[in-house]
C-alpha cells in the first residue's frame, strides 16, 4: 500500500477528482489477497456510506493478480451481472516468474469482461513483452497495454528519475479511466 508508486497514483488521481481507497494485505500469498480484496469489493458495493455505482480495481504487481482473480470470482458469484466493477488496472502485472516463462499465470485475465490496462515495463523480468501481448490478444475484454520503456518490474529506468516514470504512469492512468469513463456514457 506504502509503495511509491501507488502512493503517487493515488494522490494523482485524488488531485484529479477520482475517489481512491488504499488498503493493504499482510498474507504474501495470493489466495490471503484475494480474499482480502473481495472483502473491500463487496463492502464498498453494499456501503450505505458510499452509495457508489461502480469501481475500478488496481494493483501492482502480486495485488493487480489478486484483482484480477476478484474479479473473476465475483463476476461467478454473481447472477444479476450487474457491472459494479467497471475495469481493472494492472501495473507490473506479475506474468511469470523470473526466468519461467512457461509458466503463465493468465488463467484470471482471460476470463475478464471488463477493460483493463497493463502498464509494465518493456525489461520486466516477471512479464515477457512478448508474452503479455501474446495473453492480450486471447482476452475477451476490452485492453490497452502502456510500456515504461527499459523499465523493470520495479518500474526502474536507468537514466530516468523514479518520479519522471511516476508521472508518464499517472498520466497513462487517468487517461484510460476517463476514456474508459467517457465510453460507458456514450
Amino acid at each position: 500500500m506504502n509503495f511509491p508508486h501507488l502512493v503517487s497514483l493515488a494522490a494523482y488521481l485524488a488531485s484529479c477528482g477520482v475517489l481512491c481507497l488504499r488498503f493493504t494485505c499482510k498474507g504474501l500469498n495470493v489466495a490471503y489477497r484475494t480474499k482480502a480484496f473481495k472483502a473491500v469489493v463487496e463492502y464498498l458495493k453494499l456501503s450505505e456510506d458510499y452509495k457508489l455505482s461502480g469501481v475500478f480495481l488496481a494493483g501492482r504487481s502480486m495485488g493487480s493478480r489478486a484483482a484480477a482473480s476478484v474479479i473473476r470470482q465475483l463476476s461467478q458469484d454473481d447472477d444479476d451481472d450487474d457491472d459494479f466493477i467497471r475495469g481493472l488496472i494492472c501495473l507490473s502485472y506479475p506474468l511469470h516468474r523470473p526466468k519461467l516463462q512457461s509458466k503463465l499465470r493468465d488463467e484470471d485475465l482471460l476470463f475478464l469482461r471488463c477493460p483493463v490496462l497493463f502498464v509494465s515495463g518493456s525489461a520486466d523480468e516477471m512479464c515477457e513483452k512478448q508474452l503479455l501481448e501474446g495473453v492480450a490478444s486471447k482476452m475477451k475484454a476490452p485492453k490497452k497495454i502502456h510500456w515504461i520503456d527499459k523499465a523493470n518490474h520495479g518500474m526502474a529506468v536507468k537514466g530516468r528519475t523514479a518520479d519522471d516514470v511516476m508521472e508518464e504512469i499517472n498520466a497513462q492512468v487517468f487517461s484510460w479511466l476517463r476514456e474508459t469513463v467517457e465510453l460507458e456514457h456514450k
